[in-house]
């Protein structure tokens, strides 16, 4: 039976276009599978909750377009979420290639950049009645960091189905993930196989990290959810 606890956590999609993002969040969302699933014009936006013995979480999803001319707009997206789920197609090494180049930006986003400055002072010193001019120099080294540091990333190779087509291999893949902290696993849209696995386990790791309280989630007591007091956005690091 999940607590009182309530988790409101923005959960971002992203990938190349036709590796099943969107597939995958409509299975998900809906139980629904379409052979001919429309692209994603912009963004769309999608919400589920789920009652886990912890806590019951309630996943704000966007799903991004995958076409090039949209991907200036997906900082807009993935900036600030609690989570996020990085789709490639194993039927395609080119959609892996750019799954792995968006892994690389978004943990940029979660870099800490350290910025040295450097001042010169001049002032007069007086010496033996005479004035010499002398110089001091002074350092200052400033952190400034980015992104969410608590961000729950999993890499997905979408379209198991299509085992015969496959050329992204799983242990290539799963190797990757372990190299770089992110979750890992295959889904067939079509299917359905490991997608609702994929958000529990997200939704566990959200759980998990409650008392951080990172970015792009939302603590509520549901205990006091009708009243004033439920809630309010907690910022870790938001970019």
């Amino acid at each position: 039976m999940a607590s009182n606890a309530i988790i409101q956590a923005k959960l971002v999609l992203l990938g190349d276009l036709g590796a099943g993002k969107t597939s995958i969040v409509v299975r998900f969302a809906k139980g629904l599978y379409y052979e001919c699933q429309e692209s994603t014009i912009g963004a769309a936006f999608f919400s589920q909750v789920m009652s886990l013995d912890e806590a019951t979480v309630k996943l704000d999803i966007w799903d991004t377009a995958g076409q090039e001319r949209y991907h200036s707009l997906a900082p807009m997206y993935y900036r600030g979420a609690a989570a996020a789920v990085v789709v490639f197609d194993i039927t395609s090494t080119d959609s892996y290639m750019r799954a792995k180049r968006w892994v690389d930006e978004i943990q940029r986003q979660g870099t800490c950049y350290f910025i040295t400055f450097h001042l010169i002072i001049s002032f007069p010193v007086l010496l033996l009645s005479s004035f010499l001019l002398c110089n001091a120099t002074f350092h200052m080294l400033i952190k400034i960091k980015a992104g969410n540091p608590h961000l729950v990333m999993a890499l997905v190779g979408n379209k198991v189905d299509l085992e015969e087509r496959r050329q992204v291999g799983t242990q290539e893949a799963m190797d990757y993930a372990e190299a770089n902290g992110l979750l890992f696993t295959e889904t067939s849209a079509k299917t359905a196989q490991n997608v609702s696995e994929l958000f529990h386990e997200l939704a566990e790791r959200l759980v998990e990290l409650r008392p951080s309280r990172p970015a792009g989630m939302i603590l509520h007591d549901g205990r006091h959810r009708h009243g004033n007091g439920g809630g309010r956005w907690r910022f870790c690091c938001s970019g």
